[in-house]
């Protein structure tokens, strides 16, 4: 069952992944991208790593996919029906990647997914809060120091955003 589905998860990525590159439309692109990023989390879920897919969904699913669909609707992107003699050279080591991947399948010697043993003790307490206590243990002072620069750089892109904030008042 593990197998199963965690061949339904590689094949959306793989999928939505190459419909990110072929398809024309930068709006239906971003949405390949946005399932992919909800696959991966999913992904993510089924190796137990629940608090990766909680940031999977929340950064990438969240905010960057959000910030990449206001540059594509910013520049206004026009299409380019000129072919350029890219497919050809895609193609061709699309099926080569293809190939190499299925020779290696069928010339591995060993099992292909090794059975995995879980260390039951890892996860008693959990990802997300054994994350927590690190952070806010061992390394609380590298985390404020990320915080404030943060903080800081924030704070410079609105003054560099605001026209005229620095200009002496005459």
């Amino acid at each position: 069952m593990a197998s199963f589905v965690f061949f339904y998860f590689a094949g959306v990525i793989v999928l939505t992944a190459t419909l990110v590159v072929a398809l024309r439309n930068p709006i239906y692109s971003a949405l390949s991208l946005l399932v992919m990023f909800f696959h991966v989390a999913g992904l993510y879920v089924t190796l137990h790593a629940e608090f990766l897919a909680a940031v999977q969904i929340i950064v990438y699913a969240g905010a960057i996919l959000v910030l990449y669909l206001f540059v594509v609707m910013l520049l206004n992107v026009k299409r380019e029906e000129r072919f350029h003699g890219q497919a050809s050279v895609a193609m061709f080591l699309g099926v080569t990647l293809l190939t190499e991947a299925i020779l290696l399948v069928f010339l591995s010697e060993g099992p292909m997914f090794p059975a995995a043993v879980a260390n039951t003790s890892e996860l008693v307490t959990g990802n997300t809060k054994s994350i927590g206590q690190v952070l806010f243990s061992t390394y609380l002072f590298p985390f404020e120091v990320a915080s404030l620069i943060l903080l800081v750089a924030m704070v410079g892109a609105v003054i560099l955003s605001k026209k005229g904030i620095l200009d002496p008042k005459s």
